[in-house]
């Protein structure tokens, strides 16, 4: 796994331990040349069930300014932690060990772009994925970036972000929600 654009291309990442499906890096890829081709803001990343922070260490070697990695297992978020190291981007990002549904009350927002990639199989993600963009933590502007099984359908709204653009790689859909 490599970071694909930006500043830290090329750098190798570590996976997670065995269990998580880390986003590929064509996948990374292709969302990151969506959310540039959109003008999309990424001043202000929050990156929900992080894995091994491959998403946020993307947009922040892409130019993002500061990123929020929330991820429940301390086995993963050492992962993120090490994974910022390896980028060069420690300074500019902050992990937070606690589950997504706990988001709203743990972290100050608000955020330009909030990056989503839960298990595919976890039955909550949608509701909690809806708490955090009813929440003050989604800025006026901000997009939400939501990966999931391409079997299952996404929403078509989350709290006042709408779906505008979705796309197929795969077992993987790539959902961009915005205001």
């Amino acid at each position: 796994m490599r970071v694909t654009g930006g500043s830290a291309r090329g750098r190798r990442l570590k996976a997670p331990p065995a269990g998580v499906r880390p986003t590929s890096d064509k996948v990374r890829a292709a969302i990151f040349d969506a959310l540039e081709a959109q003008g999309v803001d990424d001043s202000r990343v929050l990156d929900l069930y992080a894995g091994s922070g491959a998403l946020g260490i993307e947009a922040l070697s892409r130019g993002a300014g500061f990123c929020d990695f929330v991820e429940r297992s301390a086995q993963h978020a050492a992962v993120v932690r090490e994974n910022l190291s390896l980028a060069g981007e420690s300074e500019r990002g902050r992990v937070h060990r606690c589950g997504v549904e706990r988001v709203p009350e743990r972290l100050q927002g608000p955020y330009s772009l909030i990056l989503a990639d839960p298990p595919y199989d976890d039955a909550a993600a949608p509701a909690a994925l809806e708490r955090v963009a009813q929440s003050p933590l989604v800025a006026a502007d901000a997009t939400l970036v939501l990966e999931h099984s391409s079997r299952r359908e996404a929403p078509e709204a989350f709290g006042p972000l709408r779906l505008s653009w979705s796309r197929r790689y795969g077992d993987t859909q790539v959902s961009i929600y915005r205001r």
